[in-house]
C-alpha cells in the first residue's frame, strides 16, 4: 500500500503572518519566518517541518486570506 504525505504551497507574498495556520496545524509542520519578511513587511508562513506533514489541510481552511495550498503526495516503496 502507497503511503501518502503532505506537501504545503504557501503564497508569501499575501501572507500577512496572523499565524492562524501555525495553530490549526495538528503535526507542527508550519512556522512564522523569524527573520525574513515579504514586500508588505510581514512575517510569513513557511514549513518548518515538511517529513511531519501528513496533508489534513487544516491549516489552508482557516486562512483568511486563502494564502495556502495543500497537496497529497503519493510515495511508493
Amino acid at each position: 500500500m502507497a503511503k501518502i504525505k503532505g506537501a504545503v504551497t504557501v503564497n508569501t507574498e499575501r501572507c500577512k503572518g496572523c499565524s492562524l495556520c501555525v495553530v490549526a496545524c495538528p503535526a507542527k509542520v508550519l512556522s512564522l519566518q523569524p527573520k525574513e519578511v515579504n514586500n508588505r513587511g510581514y512575517h510569513f508562513a513557511y514549513m518548518s517541518a515538511p517529513e511531519n506533514c501528513i496533508g489534513c489541510s487544516s491549516c489552508a481552511l482557516v486562512c483568511p486570506d486563502a494564502c495556502i495550498e495543500v497537496y497529497r503526495v503519493k510515495i511508493d516503496e
